[in-house]
């Protein structure tokens, strides 16, 4: 089973990733900021018992003495029952009194009032944080120096940092649950104009190709635009379709009706030269009927809006030659000089070859038609150029724009179909060529001539 990608989903991932990674820092910050504040409030404590401790020591019997009041202690101490140690040190470092010998802190301090310095430190398999407070006694017989330092057990503050982390997350995960929710519904929001689209869509009855009437946001807006630009392209194709129905029905009927026709009169005969006679009428008109049907098919392929074909590179004097050899020998068949003159050197145009021999074909086909005697095609190297030149009745001036019209005959013979030169055109505006209708060098006769945009190796 495939499964299908969603959009939402997809939004929704994107925009959960980012909020998800935040939450992460906020809550790391939440912890960082919890114990920074523990270890604050439990200071404080610590140094109210150094200076406690400190406050009461004196100077006895040639040596530091220390009555210490139980207060001092109990501060530290709250019910999650932390070990509180505590030591006295003279000024040579040695051991005066205390419940534990604490180690010393090799950091230097200043040389005026009392200091206090904390730090963490694993002693004796314990994690404790410890406070020392250098101080002097302050007596005008004796200035001794002395330490106090104080040391407790962790349990409390953890219990502390906890309790502020778990009232941050009440609030971190009521703003995330708040932030998830705003998420959802604006992009159920954003997402809507989709939705509104894909069911304007789907509504549609397939037979219709009328624009998409639909407000919609820029970014959906552009797509919509798309989607008409699409429809239109389609009336095109199908009005390109409708009328090549059109005109197939109307050009075939009578070719049609009339073989029809005439077969229905053979049957009736029983002179074998009548039959002879009706077969060769019904073959001269089914030749016609082919030729108007490729024709037909050329015409519509040619005015499709949406056929870009790809071009190459071609040799004009190549195809002069090929279109000459195709058609000699119908030519001399009805006694017509056909020739060709091409340029020097080659000829290098981009171009669809059997467009080009098509054109040329119906050129060829339609001076030996209408009369001509002589048909020449040549090339021409500045401008690139074909020609087809004839010494045929031609076409006056006035009439040339309606010959390159579908349908439009030139003369009133039954042969033509009126599509020779349309093809024609239509080949030269797919090649970007410039289509002419001149009077033969002679005076006397029809030069049709494409001239190409320019030189293409």
């Amino acid at each position: 089973m495939i499964r299908r990608d969603s959009l939402y989903r997809r939004l929704l991932t994107w925009l959960l990733l980012p909020l998800l990674a935040l939450g992460g820092l906020m809550v790391l910050q939440a912890w960082v900021e919890a114990r920074r504040t523990a270890d604050r409030a439990y200071d404080r404590l610590l140094e109210a018992a150094t200076l406690a401790i400190a406050e009461q020591v004196q100077w006895q019997e040639q040596r530091l003495w220390l009555d210490l009041p139980p207060a001092a202690l109990e501060m530290l101490a709250t019910d999650a029952e932390e070990r509180v140690f505590y030591a006295l040190y003279d000024a040579q470092g040695d051991f005066v009194t205390g419940n534990a010998e604490l180690p010393a802190d090799p950091r230097q301090v200043g040389e005026r009032g009392d200091t206090l310095l904390y730090r963490d430190i694993d002693w004796h398999g314990l994690a404790v944080r410890q406070g020392i407070r250098r101080a002097r006694l302050e007596d005008w017989r004796q200035r001794e120096r002395f330490e106090v330092r104080v040391a407790h057990t962790r349990e409390g503050r953890e219990r502390l940092a906890a309790e502020l982390l778990r009232g941050n997350l009440a609030y971190i995960l009521t703003m995330a649950a708040l932030a998830v929710g705003i998420l959802l519904l604006a992009i159920r929001a954003a997402l809507a104009p989709l939705t509104r689209l894909r069911r304007a869509i789907r509504a549609r009855d397939p037979r219709t190709l009328s624009p998409l009437e639909l407000s919609l946001p820029r970014e959906l807006a552009e797509l919509r635009e798309t989607l008409n630009d699409l429809l239109a392209r389609m009336r095109r194709v199908r009005a390109n379709q409708e009328r090549f129905i059109g005109d197939a029905s109307h050009q075939l009927r009578t070719p049609l009706a009339g073989l029809s026709a005439r077969a229905e009169l053979a049957l009736r005969q029983d002179d074998p030269a009548r039959w002879r006679e009706a077969l060769e009428a019904m073959h001269a008109t089914s030749v016609r009927t082919s030729r108007l049907a490729i024709q037909l098919l050329s015409l519509t392929r040619l005015d499709n809006p949406e056929y870009r074909p790809e071009l190459a590179s071609l040799d004009l004097n190549a195809l002069a030659r090929q279109a000459v050899r195709t058609h000699w020998h119908a030519c001399h068949r009805d006694g017509i000089d056909l020739g060709v003159e091409t340029a020097p050197a080659p000829v290098r145009i981009r171009g669809l070859d059997w467009q080009l021999e098509e054109a040329l074909g119906n050129l060829i086909d339609n001076a030996r038609r209408y009369g001509a005697r002589h048909v020449t095609v040549r090339t021409h190297a500045s401008p690139p150029a074909l020609e087809v030149e004839d010494d045929g009745p031609g076409i006056s001036p006035g009439r040339r724009l309606l010959m390159l019209r579908p349908f439009h005959r030139g003369s009133e013979d039954s042969d033509g179909s009126g599509l020779g030169l349309a093809i024609v055109d239509g080949i030269a505006r797919t090649h970007g060529a410039r289509l002419t209708l001149e009077d033969a060098s002679g005076g006397h006769g029809l030069r049709v001539v494409l001239r190409f945009p320019g030189d293409t190796p």
